[in-house]
């Protein structure tokens, strides 16, 4: 950790990729809420955009959708030209009321109650890949039960056949990853990413990935289930069929969003724990007032999206910030929850924190995230059984980070388990 007299603001550049390889850029949101809450970022390839640190402006810029527009792209940092905006749209690049319709169209899978009907799913594949990964002793922690878990579950709630779960993960590397050189096809900013400005992240894995939509989509108009691509392909009283750009846009979304960040607070919670064995040992204890406690924390602390992207519709003033219409406003996530204005010790990981109202899926306004319930399950459920199943892990080799100033991922955590217990106990 650096202290913030030993840096300016002059050196603080939130588009250094190789920066949040390194390690999550702490000191540098600490200086910005100290001293320059709402904070010009120029880009080397954009016009630049304003920095939001703070957790009450983070908070109040997700809710204000008639200020701060997500019609003018919300993952993308990048000035898009109309054709790919429109291209690229998905429901979280959409203000009300077309986000409404399309959120309406998938949210009765993802209420807290439509999740609870997972229970038993996640706890099968929980124990399944448990049972594949701890006998090994030493395995690495990311693909083995990171990924494994999340991309299960969401397969068998989409419909996706089991045989193609290892290729929905790659493609969405290949997405997500597109800052890092180790995991994308075509890096966003290079010459040759051009040629794909009209999809995704610029990546051609994303038409790979719309291409496999449709043809599920086939699958299951000619065999419907009970799954939710069936839901989606089909009108019924949560809205009418989706169908071409819509149907991509909103199976990529759930892909991505269903399985990354779930997989990066899965990994990043346990790297947690390594590092805070006291933390481990209060939670087999109890002291955490159960599992819920521990996994909100962990939310907190990882943060899996580091921030969204707003466009200001007019001129205003934030944090005593003049902003002028157009201008592109970040929300960093990552630094609201670590505002010491919320939170006390806000760098330590504390699973008794508590009260704890992290800004991990947002907080408050219509973008909040639809699968938090989901990702809490499944978190859950991994603890519960890590715990039951062994005395606590090591890390056996280096943690490597993703290149990316947008997600907050492990790509690999060798790991050894010590003291592994039965799966009964």
């Amino acid at each position: 950790m650096t202290a913030t007299s030993a840096i300016s603001l002059a050196d603080v550049d939130l588009t250094d990729q190789d920066a949040f390889q390194r390690a999550v850029p702490y000191d540098w949101f600490r200086l910005l809420r100290e001293r320059a809450p709402v904070h010009w970022n120029p880009e080397r390839s954009g016009r630049g955009f304003w920095s939001v640190t703070r957790y009450a402006d983070v908070v109040a810029v997700s809710r204000d959708t008639a200020t701060y527009s997500s019609e003018r792209g919300a993952s993308a940092l990048e000035d898009l030209e109309p054709d790919a905006l429109e291209a690229r749209k998905s429901m979280i690049d959409m203000d009300p009321p077309g986000h409404t319709r399309l959120r309406r169209k998938v949210a009765p899978e993802f209420t807290r109650r439509g999740v609870s009907h997972y229970e038993q799913l996640v706890r099968e594949t929980v124990t399944e890949v448990l049972d594949a990964a701890l006998p090994k002793g030493e395995f690495d922690f990311v693909p083995d039960v990171a990924t494994e878990v999340p991309i299960r579950v969401l397969c068998r709630i989409l419909g996706v056949p089991e045989r193609d779960e290892r290729r929905l993960v790659e493609l969405g590397d290949r997405m997500f990853g597109n800052t890092d050189p180790d995991i994308a096809d075509v890096l966003l900013d290079s010459p040759a990413s051009e040629q794909y400005r009209l999809v995704p992240f610029r990546s051609p894995a994303a038409l790979e990935m719309h291409d496999y939509a449709r043809w599920l989509a086939r699958q299951h108009l000619a065999d419907p289930g009970a799954d939710l691509m069936s839901r989606l392909v089909r009108s019924d009283n949560s809205g009418p069929a989706l169908v071409g750009k819509e149907l991509d846009a909103m199976f990529l979304l759930l892909v991505v969003a269903g399985n990354e960040t779930t997989r990066s607070a899965l990994a990043l919670g346990l790297q947690a724990f390594v590092e805070n064995p006291e933390q481990w040992d209060a939670v087999r204890r109890g002291d955490a007032r159960g599992l819920d406690s521990a996994v909100e924390e962990v939310l907190r602390f990882t943060t899996p999206l580091h921030h969204f992207r707003r466009t200001a519709t007019r001129d205003t003033v934030l944090g005593g910030t003049s902003i002028t219409e157009g201008d592109k406003v970040v929300v960093w996530f990552t630094s609201a929850n670590r505002d010491e204005e919320v939170y006390a010790d806000p760098d330590a990981f504390d699973v008794t924190r508590d009260p704890n109202p992290h800004v991990a899926f947002g907080r408050g306004g219509p973008h909040r995230c639809i699968g938090e319930h989901l990702a809490r399950l499944e978190i859950r459920i991994v603890l519960e059984q890590l715990l039951a199943r062994t005395e606590r892990f090591e890390v056996v080799g280096s943690p490597r980070r993703v290149r990316s100033n947008f997600s907050n991922a492990l790509t690999s955590l060798p790991v050894r388990v010590v003291g592994a217990r039965s799966a009964g106990g």
